[in-house]
């Protein structure tokens, strides 16, 4: 079938299988041209098929040699319907990881479950015996517990108030006011529920209960702050609870995982162009700004550059640097006060007329449909593509 983009609001609802692709095969070259470099041996990651979950894997296997196992919850291609990109990029992960003998086997499922936990640790008991590495990078909007089958939605609300400041509509490039009604305790239960830590702890219980961690185990998860124009919406509001959640979950993690000389590390990434932060308010003008002043002062990282800092320069030295509440910080460049100072300026004189000068809509828009294998050079679009395709460890 000839695949074009068709997108709903903040998603695209087809995905290319040749652009993922070629965004994975770019992502590994990048990983290759920085050299070998320190990683687990054995890594499992939780929500392996996008963003910072497949970076990280990509890194584990293709700079540190490490067989991967990866988790995620995707949709399966049918004839005449497209897969997700997460399900391309997993197939064409594991087909260059396979040409090159690198174990990689991917499970599809629910990571919130325990059936999908059980068979995971399964998998590393058979071919692995232990992990010495857990990657948790899980972003979704709703979770069902697994002991009392009742269903949480998450909420992006701020908190004490309705908050009201810019937006932009990616699509369009209008640039209007967005108000967001305050939320409640409830949204922040239900919020701390989906995307805190509770979920990540579970993980590491049920694997060390099973015995599957290694002497010397790591694990991370990903968190954001950002600056003050997104505070309200973000770190202040329903979703910043659920990351003080997270953070606060590492220390308890890293108590648990003691008597392996274990850690657990919170690391606290760049903005940039995920499926998830498409959906948040305010979130996509800021990073048109930001890419637009990280670009001239040539600190831009997307996804793969940041997760490649993040094992070379701190996860995998003998101390790895932290802040004050013991978080990893790769978002250190957008957080440079020259950085953030030229964005606040930026933030207050952008409107439609002056968005193409001000900010990086084009970069932003292309990013975005990168996600899904979109606009890639050398990807002939109007060529009739094969949409199944299968991922090769869970082929039948």
């Amino acid at each position: 079938m000839i695949i074009e983009p068709k997108t709903r609001g903040f998603i695209c609802i087809t995905s290319h299988p040749e652009g993922c692709a070629k965004h994975v095969a770019q992502q590994i070259g990048y990983i290759k041209s920085k050299g070998t470099l320190k990683s687990g041996k054995n890594v499992l990651v939780i929500g392996a098929s996008t963003g910072f979950g497949l970076a990280s894997r990509i890194t584990s296997a293709f700079g540190g040699g490490a067989a991967t196992i990866g988790v995620f919850f995707e949709k399966p291609p049918a004839e005449g319907k497209t897969a997700s990109s997460g399900w391309y990029n997993s197939a064409a992960f594991e087909k260059e990881a396979h040409k090159e003998g690198l174990y990689a086997k991917s499970i599809n499922g629910d990571a919130f479950s325990h059936e999908i936990k059980k068979q995971t640790i399964e998998l590393v008991k058979q071919d692995l015996g232990k992990i010495d590495l857990l990657v948790y990078s899980l972003a979704s909007p709703v979770r069902t517990d697994p002991d009392t089958g009742k269903r949480y939605k998450s909420t992006l609300k701020p908190l004490g108030g309705i908050y009201t400041n810019k937006t932009v509509d990616f699509h369009t490039g209008i640039v209007k006011d967005v108000s967001i009604a305050t939320g409640n305790e409830e949204d922040i239960q239900n919020t701390i529920k989906v995307m805190g830590g509770e979920d990540w702890e579970l993980w590491i219980d049920q694997l060390k209960e099973a015995g599957v961690l290694a002497k010397d185990f790591k694990t991370v998860a990903y968190s954001y702050i950002g600056p003050e124009v997104t505070k309200p919406v973000y770190r202040n509001g329903t979703i910043g609870k659920a990351k003080d959640h997270l953070e606060a979950t590492a220390f308890k993690i890293t108590d648990k995982i003691n008597t392996l000389n274990g850690k657990a590390y919170v690391s606290v990434n760049k903005a940039l162009v995920t499926q998830s932060s498409s959906a948040i308010p305010v979130i996509p003008l800021y990073i048109s700004l930001l890419y637009k002043v990280m670009k001239a002062k040539g600190l831009h990282e997307g996804c793969i550059e940041q997760i490649q800092r993040l094992f070379s320069e701190h996860l995998y030295l003998d101390t790895p640097p932290t802040d004050a509440e013991g978080r990893i910080r790769v978002d250190d460049w957008e957080m440079r006060e020259d950085v953030q100072e030229e964005v606040a300026k930026l933030w207050k004189e952008v409107t439609t007329e002056t968005l193409s000068q001000l900010a990086d809509l084009e970069g932003y828009t292309n990013e975005f449909y990168n996600l899904f294998g979109f606009r890639f050079d050398g990807v002939d679009y109007n060529a009739d593509t094969e949409e199944v395709v299968a991922i090769p460890s869970m082929e039948r």
